[in-house]
């Protein structure tokens, strides 16, 4: 018998403990659309300078449209969006450029830099479709979601750290296993539906963005049907982390009418 210590107690204790005091001693914000308080792992302006790095690194990395009909578009409907986004884009410095780019994607940083390329104007077709897509990855920005799930994020690490110290005695393999197991439920049980909910929300307040912009949030339904088409989101929702087109569509119709009420 070799009276090998399988697993000591006390390094989880010490990094749970930390974990409480990340959580309980984090910033709070507040959502100015919802009013619920969240922990966020940024402030504003780490956040902006880690968005206006991003930007500029994408910038200079892409070929950027400066004129054109796409362009012209892209940028009337950022503008007709940017009031519609109130105090939660009120300290922004909201810039778009558009990138020839055979994918289908746009994204907004934190800030307000957004970046649209060529290849979903197709998907998007019209000014109602684009408004869909941008006002969602505005509300990506606005929410402060990139922050959130920084703080999340840190609180699982920690976490796992603790964890892994604690089965620093344990035969290898079998220790594998239990990280595996704990990094899985974590994983598929809250950081995959925590940034589904993101997803979820983004596209609740994009619907309204758009509505006070006066596009037709109906059009966001139609625009997810021919993202659906164009075959992604073939992963397991639970595995996933975004919501599948069929559910995302579905929450939509739900989020139509207090939509409409927002139209001007």
């Amino acid at each position: 018998m070799r009276g090998k210590k399988k697993f000591a107690i006390l390094p989880l204790v010490l990094f749970l403990g930390l974990a409480a005091w990340k959580y309980f001693s984090a910033d709070t914000w507040t959502n100015p659309e919802t009013g619920e308080e969240v922990k966020i792992g940024l402030s504003e302006d780490q956040e902006e300078a880690l968005g206006m790095q991003s930007y500029r690194q994408v910038l200079a990395e892409s070929d950027v449209l400066t004129s054109g009909p796409e362009v012209e578009m892209v940028r009337r409907v950022v503008q007709r969006l940017i009031p519609t986004t109130g105090d939660g884009g009120d300290d922004f410095e909201w810039e778009v450029n558009v990138v020839r780019n055979n994918q289908i994607n746009a994204f907004c940083l934190p800030g307000g830099k957004i970046v649209v390329f060529t290849g979903i104007l197709p998907v998007a077709r019209d000014e109602d479709g684009l408004a869909t897509v941008i006002g969602h990855e505005m509300a990506h920005a606005t929410m402060r979601h990139g922050a959130q799930r920084l703080f999340s994020n840190d609180i699982y690490n920690t976490v796992m750290q603790g964890a892994n110290a604690s089965m620093a005695e344990m035969d290898p393999e079998a220790r594998q296993k239990v990280l595996g197991l704990l990094g899985a439920g974590a994983q598929y049980g809250i950081l995959l539906p925590f940034s589904r909910d993101h997803e979820t929300e983004a596209d609740r307040i994009g619907l309204l963005y758009m509505a006070r912009a006066g596009y037709n949030p109906e059009a966001s339904v139609e625009f997810w049907q021919r993202m659906a088409e164009q075959g992604g989101g073939s992963q397991p929702e639970f595995a996933s982390t975004h919501p599948s087109h069929g559910t995302r569509i579905e929450n939509l119709r739900k989020f139509i009418p207090e939509a409409r009420k927002e139209m001007p």
